[in-house]
């Protein structure tokens, strides 16, 4: 099984005609995703790679069925294409754009919030169940089918262990990218929870780094509601105090955030914590 996209999934590329959404429309295509529809407002009645364009969300959803969106446009014009995007009643929006204005985040959220609709990202790479469909952009050869799912804030962190699963013959149901925050849809904890109720994955993969709070929240839900084996990789650990290490919410203020603190709390949880990737598969064949 996987969580959140599968081989039924039909998908809606906003900002289809742009180089970006082009090219990844072409490369999620080629995997076997059901891209149906895209759309640019002003180029409604064009084609790209053989797929419909059109004006407006609310069309490309009504004649196609789509279901999820995924937002290949800059930063400052995602929260209004995820607006429309959940005004027209899609169930799951990625946001892939980074530098995004927070009070736009905040807007988005708020709004997907009051209508059911999950949001993964912004700045996220998407996820992928491999095998099944590819709302992202993956390269899809590092990844294969099978039980363990991943999570992660990196999606490079997430392509370099879902390799490292792979070359040990050790497949992933599902690979999510939550993003690089300081804002976040979807959390670590909600893919965690969908994880656990799936029943064919049989583990999961915790990717975090440091800054904010969420790995210790995580750790406290693993603690108290989950039953699958949790491994996890902090990266960070020498990170000095207030500098940004790569993503937006990956700093250390405060003394908060930093990969000591979230080690501890992971590890009190009963989460086997590990020091790199490659010490990933090693454990996943000796507890499952």
């Amino acid at each position: 099984m996987c969580i959140l996209v599968d081989e039924n999934t039909r998908v809606i590329v906003q900002g289809i005609t742009g180089t970006v959404g082009s090219f990844q429309t072409k490369v999620m295509l080629d995997y076997g995703t059901k891209v149906v529809a895209g759309v640019t407002p002003g180029k409604g009645g064009q084609e790209v790679h053989g797929i419909p364009v059109y004006d407006l969300v609310e069309e490309a959803v009504e004649e196609n069925q789509g279901d999820t969106a995924i937002l290949f446009v800059p930063g400052p014009f995602a929260s209004d294409a995820a607006l429309e995007a959940i005004e027209a009643g899609v169930r799951l929006i990625v946001v892939t754009a980074e530098g995004v204005p927070t009070s736009d985040v905040m807007r988005m959220m708020k709004s997907a919030a009051e209508r059911g609709v999950s949001i993964i990202g912004p700045d996220t790479a998407g996820l992928i169940s491999p095998g099944k469909s590819k709302v992202g952009v993956h390269p899809h050869k590092l990844f294969s089918e099978g039980s363990i799912g991943v999570v992660s804030k990196s999606g490079a962190l997430s392509y370099e262990v879902s390799k490292a699963l792979s070359d040990a013959g050790i497949g992933q149901s599902t690979v999510l990218g939550i993003g690089g925050g300081p804002m976040w849809g979807l959390t670590q904890i909600d893919a965690i929870e969908l994880f656990e109720v799936d029943s064919e994955t049989q583990g999961v993969v915790l990717l975090g780094e440091i800054g904010g709070t969420m790995e210790v929240e995580a750790a406290e839900y693993i603690r108290e509601n989950i039953t699958k084996p949790v491994i996890a990789l902090i990266v960070g650990r020498y990170a000095p105090e207030g500098e940004r290490m790569g993503h937006a919410g990956a700093i250390i203020e405060n003394g908060r955030g930093t990969a000591k603190e979230k080690i501890k709390a992971l590890e009190s949880a009963g989460v086997h914590v590990v020091r790199g990737p490659r010490d990933i598969p090693p454990y996943i064949k000796e507890v499952l």
